[in-house]
């Protein structure tokens, strides 16, 4: 029988290539069929990668996978061979029972593309299992004056296999009285008679044994036997009778456990034992006898488990009605159960993408799901369905399968996910329903560039801030998300006035915030514009720039610059004239100053702050004009002294002083003139000091003149000499007298032109003073360069040692007496100080004397400049200052 049955399974064997060659050219259906238990874990199936128009190595690449519901796992992908495979031995019945034909089915779902193809596969069914009795032993009663052709009835023997390979014939072992015969029930099943062919003789044999052998079809022929007990009873000649020869009931499948199904009714027309009937079932399945229980006295049918339309919708049974003398009857129960719409539709997500980018297409694959009702007819037609207002839809692909894809472009910014409802409904009554969820995250691209709430900005800052200080914080928003929605501040490359923006402002790269760098001053820079970049982190980079305007505010921090009267430089003070004959109202000078400030910080106003003569001029409040209050009267003194105070209107205010000096007198020489006679207060103090400092000048003079006397005697007297001596010789020298005389002259002309003066007199001098500048160095030249050329016309080779040291004595006597005459001038100076005002000795740049110099028509100054150069070279008279030099009384 093994040898048998490897015969078998070699023919079979081939079964699967040749199905895969005729059934692996479709596309989205794929069939093939193999032999039961033939095939060991791991056995070749089909070529499923060659089926799929792939290569082996692309089922794992393109994640191809194996997709089935509610079913313990039967096949499996090779992905090295491309294969499919056998994942444990199959065994037909326990698929699919009596079922033919045997077929399994799941899906292979591509990932790579979300597509899905059916398989079907064929389990071919093999003789391996034997026609099987129940029990191995049977009795059986027959009454002993049973007529000929009685019939018993037998228990049938149940075959697993189908076909050829199920219960074919039953045999029975020979004997005289009995013959079995075979009957064919609707269900295809074949039921054993033993047919009464001799009369019984209980007298002579009381029990008979016979032996049943039930054979199938299958190559080679299986069997099993049972005995059979026929025991002779004595005579009962009624036998029960059922009151329909089938029962017919159906029930919904939701009754409760206990619930009575219908009562089978049988009659005995004997009495006594013989009239008492026992009702069981025959030839049950375990299945039957754990689901149903039957009354043996009142032959009622009841539940003992819930009834499942879905997993048996018929039972098929036999009861038998059994008297005491063991007659018999029998009859076929048929229980149908009803469906109901018990079971809710079912949504199984087979994949699914987490996330999709915005930008992606209308029609872009998000998930694939499928619905399953376990309800038949109307109660199992599902419905699926998602709400009309996301920008998805469904479409349905191979079975139960359904495509979620989108039919529009995606916005992050608007909605960054979705929860999306699949609703499914079945068709029964009441309709049931189940809602399932399926979650998307959008994912953010960089569409989106930074965006500044306010357009433009400006802002204010006071001048002289601090360094470092925060001006202002600029914000700009980006819907997108994480690094795309990271912003930057940067500031625009440009310049103001020639230097980059970047030296008076910066900003915060990640905050926003803008420092001022320096400290601005108003009067530089009043305004900057600045342009702020937002930029995001995205790839590529998205920016925009918004205008930004700094404005500086002024602050009260200039002092009011008087422009005139402007102070001199020398030190001196200017002279306003006013005639005598002024009337009230007459304007004397003008204050002119300007502040750098602006606004309220800018205005000017004037006031008197101190006059020597109160009431006698009055200040505008608003021009700066000098005015007189009143007429001129012979008492007011020559000089009056104003101190003008200009104040601008900041907080705190600021202000600046200008001391005016106001001469009355009708012209310039008068006011000479009158300066002569003006005796200036000062105290006992200053006058002493002033007597003082004559006497030690005077002393020091007349000394000094004593020895440049006697020096020029002694000096006078030995040239005489040598004049002498060279006339005596015949005339040893080259060089006339007189060229020696030039010399001498021309040496003190070189002296002298190093000194050069200006002496400024004005008439508000308190005290004397002298400045010495330095020698006028381009006059110091030329006199060397004048010395040089002169010295051939005295140097010759006859010339004596002695020659030439009178000559160096008599440039040392001119020297001697031009510092004798510079002292007697300074002398003459101080004393003309002491008595009258400030001699002022400073360096002079211009050839003119005494003169009258106007500023803006109301200055008026008396300046006397003094040259010494070529005092001792001309006469008196014709020298070209002289005449200045006349007029000052002081100095003559």
């Amino acid at each position: 029988r093994e040898k048998q049955r490897n015969r078998q399974r070699e023919k079979l064997v081939l079964l699967p290539f040749l199905m895969s060659l005729f059934c692996g050219a479709l596309p989205d259906q794929i069939r093939y069929s193999i032999p039961e238990e033939l095939l060991d874990k791991g056995s070749f199936v089909g070529n499923i990668a060659k089926d799929l128009g792939l290569e082996p190595r692309e089922l794992a690449e393109r994640g191809a996978r194996i997709v089935s519901r509610g079913r313990t796992q039967l096949f499996a992908l090779n992905p090295i061979s491309g294969s499919l495979v056998t994942v444990d031995r199959i065994d037909r019945e326990e698929l699919c029972a009596q079922s033919m034909p045997c077929l399994v089915s799941f899906n292979i779902l591509v990932e790579n593309n979300m597509k899905i193809y059916g398989v079907e596969i064929e389990i071919i069914d093999i003789n391996d299992n034997f026609p099987r009795f129940r029990d191995e032993e049977v009795k059986v009663k027959i009454n002993e004056n049973a007529a000929t052709g009685t019939r018993l009835a037998l228990p049938f023997a149940r075959d697993a296999d189908v076909s050829v390979n199920s219960l074919q014939s039953y045999q029975l072992s020979p004997n005289i009285h009995f013959s079995l015969e075979e009957k064919s029930g609707d269900d295809g099943q074949k039921y054993p008679e033993l047919v009464l062919e001799k009369p019984l003789d209980r007298e002579k044999v009381a029990a008979h044994n016979l032996l049943l052998t039930a054979l199938d079809g299958g190559d080679p022929i299986l069997s099993s036997t049972m005995h059979i007990r026929v025991m002779v009873l004595d005579a009962n000649d009624n036998a029960p009778l059922f009151s329909l020869p089938e029962y017919r009931v159906s029930v919904p499948e939701n009754i409760p456990v206990g619930t009575r199904l219908l009562m089978l009714t049988a009659t005995d027309p004997d009495e006594g034992i013989n009239g008492e009937l026992t009702y069981s079932f025959h030839n049950e399945d375990d299945k039957i006898s754990k689901t149903f229980q039957l009354d043996s006295k009142l032959g009622e049918i009841l539940t003992l488990q819930s009834l499942d339309y879905e997993e048996s919708r018929f039972y098929l049974m036999e009861v038998i009605a059994q008297d005491g003398g063991a007659l018999l009857a029998s009859a076929k129960v048929l229980i149908t159960v009803q469906d109901v719409n018990d079971n809710v539709p079912e949504v199984i997500l087979t994949s699914r993408a987490s996330s999709v980018s915005e930008d992606c297409p209308p029609g872009t694959i998000i998930a694939l799901f499928s619905v399953h009702d376990g309800d038949s007819g109307e109660n199992g037609e599902i419905l699926c369905s998602i709400p009309r207002n996301l920008p998805f839809k469904l479409e349905k692909s191979v079975d139960n399968y359904y495509h979620l894809l989108t039919t529009k472009a995606l916005d992050r910014e608007e909605i960054s996910n979705y929860n999306i409802t699949v609703m499914v409904i079945d068709c029964g009554n009441p309709p049931l329903s189940t809602e399932s969820y399926i979650y998307l995250n959008v994912a953010d691209i960089n569409d989106n560039p930074p965006i500044f709430p306010h357009t433009p900005y400006s802002t204010y800052i006071l001048e002289n801030n601090p360094r470092g200080i925060s001006v202002l914080s600029v914000t700009a928003q980006d819907p997108d998300s994480g690094n795309n929605a990271k912003v930057t501040y940067s500031l625009a490359e440009d310049t103001f006035q020639g230097i980059p923006l970047s030296s008076y402002v910066s900003i915060n790269s990640n905050t926003g915030v803008l420092y001022a760098l320096d400290s601005f001053d108003y009067e530089q820079v009043k305004d900057l514009q600045l342009w702020v970049m937002a930029s995001d982190n995205g790839d590529p980079p998205l920016s925009s720039n918004i205008s930004l305007r700094l404005f500086v505010l002024d602050q009260n921090d200039n002092v009011p610059e008087i422009l005139y009267p402007s102070i001199p430089t020398d030190g001196s003070t200017g002279v306003e004239l006013a005639p005598r004959s002024a009337e009230p109202g007459y304007l004397v000078t003008k204050v002119v100053a300007v502040d750098r400030d602006s606004g309220q910080n800018a205005w000017l106003s004037y006031h008197l702050l101190k006059a020597s003569e109160p009431g006698l001029f009055q200040v505008g409040l608003h021009t700066g004009e000098v005015r007189t209050a009143r007429a001129l009267l012979d008492r007011d003194a020559l000089k009056q002294s104003l101190v003008v105070a200009v104040q601008d209107h900041g907080q705190p205010p600021l202000s600046a002083t200008v001391t005016l000096t106001v001469a009355i007198a009708d012209s310039i020489p008068d006011v000479l003139a009158d300066l002569g006679s003006l005796e200036a207060p000062r105290d006992s103090q200053a006058s002493d000091l002033t007597l003082y400092l004559v006497v030690a000048v005077a002393a020091v003079s007349c000394v000094f003149l004593a020895f440049v006397i006697v020096l020029l005697a002694l000096r006078l007297r030995r040239w005489h000499a040598s004049r002498l001596l060279q006339a005596a010789g015949g005339g040893l020298l080259g060089a006339p007298a007189s060229a020696s005389q030039f010399v001498g002259v021309d040496g003190v002309r070189a002296f002298l032109q190093t000194y050069s003066h200006e002496v400024s007199l004005t008439a508000g001098s308190r005290e004397s003073h002298v400045i010495f500048p330095q020698p006028n160095y381009v006059d110091t030249l030329l006199s060397q360069e004048s010395c040089g050329k002169s010295e051939p016309l005295l140097i010759s080779e006859e010339i004596n040692v002695n020659e030439e040291l009178g000559v160096v004595q008599v440039r040392f006597f001119f020297s001697m007496l031009a510092c004798s005459f510079f002292f007697f001038i300074c002398f003459l100076n101080l004393f003309s100080s002491a008595k009258h005002g400030t001699l002022d000795l400073g360096s002079g740049h211009g050839p003119q004397g005494v003169g009258v110099e106007s500023q803006m028509g109301l200055l008026a100054q008396c300046r006397v400049s003094l040259r010494f150069p070529s005092l001792f070279l001309c006469p008196l008279h014709l020298h070209p200052h002289m005449h200045s030099l006349k007029r000052n009384k002081y100095f003559f």
